[in-house]
This record gives C-alpha cells, structure tokens and sequence, in this order.
C-alpha cells in the first residue's frame, strides 16, 4: 500500500502537549518568580511555592507522556504510567468511535488496550488520519484468518 506512513512512525497528540508543556512551565516560571518577589516569605514558604511549581509542571510532564510508536517488530503504547510492547498479530482492530476519548486497541486475547497517544481532544482530524493510519498499518501486517 502507498498510502502507509513509513516505518517507525510515532502517534503523539502533539498539540495538546505543547499546550500541557507550556501551561506546565509557566506555572512553575509564575510559582518561582512569585517566590522570590515576595518580601515576608519565609526560606520554607519560598520552598513551597517552588516545589508547587515543579510537582504541578512533573504532573503536566506525565500526562503529555502518552505515544505510539509503530516499527517493523511491532507497536509499543506509552501510557500515562505504563508502557505496552505488542506484535503485530496481537493487535486485532484498531478503533476510534464518536465521543472516544482515544484510540482502543482490541488484542488477540479477547482484552482492549487504550492507546493514549492518539486522542480527539483539541486535534479531532489528526486523531482520525492518526488511527486511520495506525489500522492500515495493522492490516497490511497482519495475516488474515482462514
């Protein structure tokens, strides 16, 4: 097929990290510099305001985590905290129905396996071209059943 993406490809929701990022470092900019303007704070308090900053900027880190990365031995889904390696016959439909908050992966055992990496969210036409592509990739390696 000439309409498959090259191999390794990586499905990330690029816009809603830049946002995540973004919000993520201005709040920890903001907390810091709102920690050292601050005449009557206390070294504690100024500590606190600057670790608030770097817990909320970690959390927005964490969250903008999530990909898909699909190479010739297979895909791997990186989630918010756990990270997936599956063959390509273990992945037996790709879907993203309205209202999905993401793509789901539905495997050879019977289980279905979000994939974070590819989400509407503030990107709806990147998400469908997204799993469009990631379904073609999963036909074209996959064996059909007899």
């Amino acid at each position: 097929m000439s309409d498959l993406p090259a191999l390794p490809v990586t499905f990330r929701p690029k816009r809603t990290r830049a946002v995540m990022l973004t919000a993520g470092a201005a709040m920890f900019v903001v907390l810091t510099v709102i920690a050292l303007m601050l005449p009557k704070l206390s070294p504690g308090e100024r500590t606190s305001f600057i670790l608030t900053g770097a817990l909320l900027f970690g959390v927005l880190v964490l969250l903008s985590r999530p990909k898909v990365v699909a190479e010739e031995s297979g895909v791997t889904v990186v989630n918010i905290a756990t990270s997936r390696r599956l063959a390509w016959a273990e992945i037996v439909q790709v879907t993203l129905r309205p209202g999905d908050p993401w793509v789901f992966l539905n495997l050879s055992d019977g289980t279905s396996l979000p994939a974070l990496g590819i989400q509407p969210g503030i990107a709806r036409q990147q998400a469908i071209a997204d799993s469009q592509a990631l379904r073609a990739l999963v036909d074209a390696r996959t064996p059909l059943g007899d």
